[in-house]
């Protein structure tokens, strides 16, 4: 295969043969049935219905399926009711090429986040259903801003989530990028004439994210399928911990003896520490990230331990600062920086500054093991920490906090994402 048939391999659009309904059916003991009933969403695009571009890899044939009629309920736990569509059911109104799974996963997971940030402009940018940067601010494009220089080179190719109406400040920096997706509930005038500037954007519009906060405790059916065919189904994960009020300050009780944090968090450390809570329910799990004055700092997921995971936000957090002071300084990337001494001098700043990390606070999406995990955080000058506690050494992870009086606070609840 040639460089150029290498290059037309991603541009396969794959034939759907998947059919244009699908149900689910639950049958219990009793052959009581419950049904869950799905519709193959597709969109209209130059007189052509399309369904998916393809799955997660070209050559995989793939279809959004929408829910649309039945009902589940289990126990205590009821589904979501059905027709109330978000990404499932996006209105497409710009599209070079037509979305792919991983366009509707990121952009899915990207509300998934900004349902819980309802009471400032807030942007999530998503790549490989991970959150890249997100920011909160007092207009959409400071918190876009915010976002994007948060890893500036990971957001190249991502999926912008925005939570309230697109305007002009914020398109415009958005066109200076290249993005794949723009999702928000509406879109200035002139804003859809600047985006046709750049062809191959998708931009979406879903008209429930007005009605974001309503989906705030829903849950859904979610299905993991096996490579035999089998299935699991499990009840999506919903945050308990959704105030402030819900955290509980850590305290442990080690051979009869308590340990109690000294400190609890500042105001404004409590709001980096819920808001840091909210966006990992969306980070992939084993996940650390550092949050400062509501921007993450440093989001490090996927790792198989905790101590790795806490020290690859942190080797993050350098790289990134130092991107952004380059970029800002220089309007270059630091990897392409041929000035050695102004190179030195962003290293500097970024080494005094322990990659913005001074100040900011550390979210753990499961309970420290042992104090080892905290201290890579704790050695930065991180000031606060939210964890959901219950390890056998809870004791010690206080005691690493309290001897750099960091507080620290506890959801009782952990927050896994596969």
């Amino acid at each position: 295969m040639d460089q150029k048939d290498l290059k037309a391999a991603y541009k396969t659009i794959m034939d759907d043969h998947f059919p244009r309904q699908m149900e689910i059916h639950f049958i219990d003991d009793s052959d009581k049935r419950q049904t869950l009933c799905y519709e193959k969403a597709s969109w209209l695009i130059e007189g052509v219905e399309k369904g998916l571009r393809y799955g997660e890899n070209p050559g995989q044939e793939a279809a959004l399926y929408k829910l649309v009629n039945g009902n589940l309920h289990l126990g205590e736990v009821t589904c979501i009711q059905p027709g109330r569509h978000l990404a499932s059911d996006v209105e497409l109104l710009q599209s070079g090429k037509h979305p792919g799974k991983t366009n509707i996963t990121d952009t899915d997971n990207a509300l998934n986040i900004l349902r819980y940030m309802t009471d400032k402009p807030c942007a999530a940018i998503l790549k490989h259903n991970n959150p890249c940067g997100v920011a909160k601010a007092n207009t959409l494009a400071e918190a876009y801003d915010k976002a994007n220089m948060a890893d500036r080179l990971a957001a190249f190719g991502g999926a912008i989530g925005l939570n309230r109406p697109c305007d002009m400040d914020t398109a415009k920096l958005i066109i200076e990028n290249y993005a794949e997706v723009v999702v928000a509930p509406e879109f200035e005038d002139g804003v859809m004439d600047l985006f046709a500037t750049k062809k191959n954007l998708r931009v979406m519009r879903v008209d429930n994210m007005a009605r974001l906060q309503s989906y705030v405790g829903e849950r859904f059916v979610d299905f993991k399928s096996l490579i035999d065919g089998g299935l699991v189904a499990q009840w999506s994960f919903v945050p308990a911990a959704r105030a402030t009020a819900d955290f509980t300050p850590a305290v442990a009780t080690y051979k009869g003896s308590e340990y109690k944090i000294a400190r609890l968090p500042s105001e404004q450390e409590y709001d980096d520490l819920l808001f840091g809570w909210l966006v990992e329910a969306g980070v992939t799990s084993n996940s650390v990230l550092y949050v400062k004055d509501g921007v993450t700092v440093g989001i490090g997921t996927g790792e198989q331990d905790r101590v790795g995971v806490a020290q690859i936000a942190r080797d993050k957090a350098y790289t990134k600062l130092a991107d952004r002071l380059c970029w800002e300084q220089h309007s270059a990337p630091y990897n392409t920086l041929s000035d050695a001494a102004a190179k030195q001098a962003i290293d500097d700043e970024v080494a005094e500054r322990k990659g913005g990390l001074i100040g900011s606070c550390m979210v753990s999406d499961a309970f420290f093991p042992f104090r080892d995990g905290v201290e890579v955080g704790i050695e930065q000058g991180v000031s606060s920490v939210v964890q959901p506690g219950g390890s056998m050494r809870d004791f010690e992870v206080i005691e690493a906090c309290n001897e750099a009086n960091v507080a620290m606070v506890f959801t009782g609840q952990r927050s896994f994402k596969h």
